[in-house]
């Protein structure tokens, strides 16, 4: 270990040392069970490590709240696709079914499109889904929402380039 990463490292382990066993409850509680608080608790610590703030936290238990809180909502938002995946497979007969490795690569591109649409603007996702999903001409979702044709277009334009800013990282 270097000089420049031995204090880093000091106050990482304080900071794992003295909040831990808070963060786990913490989690616990929200969560409903041991296993996945002790994994957000072990992933917020990582994030902690990977974004160099640990000699820098004047509040350590709030700055671990604003971690985990968002490790959270991931968490609940893998699940809610996870759930939803499970549903629309469920009827498909055995034979049919992907098989883990497939399962992982769907779900892992779900996970991408449950981000990349939860980023966009309400509106611009609206008019987005209305093309994708239900196959409207930009005129007919103009029609539809009293948007003018022009803001759907760039409505559009702005969803795609978040398709093509997902598929790029």
């Amino acid at each position: 270990m270097s000089h420049s990463t031995a204090p880093r490292h000091l106050a990482l382990s304080g900071l794992y040392t003295d909040h831990h066993k808070w963060l786990y409850s913490w989690l616990r509680k929200r969560l409903g069970n041991a296993w996945d608080a002790a994994d957000l608790a072990h992933d917020t610590f990582l994030r902690v490590y990977s974004s160099n703030r640990a000699l820098e936290m004047p509040e350590p238990r709030a700055f671990l709240t604003h971690v985990a809180k968002g490790l959270v909502v991931d968490f609940w938002r893998h699940r809610s696709v996870e759930q939803a995946y499970a549903e629309s497979v469920a009827a498909l007969p055995v034979e049919t079914l992907p098989s883990p490795e497939k399962r992982a690569l769907i779900l892992e591109a779900l996970y991408c499109i449950d981000r990349m649409l939860g980023a966009m603007p309400e509106r611009v996702r609206s008019v987005f889904l209305m093309a994708q999903l239900d196959g409207l001409t930009y005129a007919q979702i103009a029609a539809d929402t009293g948007l003018s044709v022009r803001t759907v277009n760039r409505h559009m334009q702005q969803a795609y380039l978040a398709c093509l800013t997902a598929i790029d990282s």
